[in-house]
């Protein structure tokens, strides 16, 4: 089940987010890159910010759309525990995350990752993320990429004929 985070999780999205990046040699920024786990909701706040539970209820997975402008999100802090891996759950977050992009009215979705992390990147690319250039990326990031999202289909309610 994916729902929203709120504050009371921040302990345990802290705890994942940054035994992910042990996993991968990447070092946690706390006071930095990492400070927006601090307030989700108030970070978070014009984007979204979702967990992932197991069945019984654990947290372990996370994905949140940082809102940068009215049509521009970062997708950030998109990690799965590793004992879920292999089962299409990064790829259920992916898509997730897209989705309620579009819903909140986002057309173009922008990340930042690290080489360290080959299987995300290619799960990026095969979703449409293409290489673009950006000027201040976070310190453990050396790779940005972004998609555009569809338009959203014309409404033909009203329309007469």
């Amino acid at each position: 089940m994916i729902r929203a985070a709120t504050n009371a999780d921040r302990d345990a999205v802290r705890a994942l987010v940054f035994r992910v990046l042990a996993e991968h040699g990447l070092t946690p920024d706390p006071t930095g890159t990492d400070a927006d786990l601090d307030d989700i909701e108030r970070e978070y706040r014009g984007g979204a910010f979702d967990v992932l539970l197991d069945d019984v209820g654990e947290i372990v997975g996370t994905v949140g759309l940082y809102r940068i402008d009215a049509i521009t999100c970062e997708l950030r802090k998109m990690y799965l525990d590793p004992s879920h891996r292999g089962r299409g759950l990064g790829r259920a977050l992916l898509e997730h995350a897209l989705s309620r992009a579009a819903a909140i009215g986002f057309r173009r979705v922008e990340l930042e990752t690290s080489s360290k992390l080959p299987v995300a990147l290619a799960m990026y690319e095969r979703y449409g993320f293409r290489s673009f250039r950006k000027d201040h990326v976070a310190c453990r990031c050396d790779i940005t990429l972004c998609m555009e999202l569809p338009e959203p289909a014309a409404s033909h309610e009203g329309v007469t004929r």
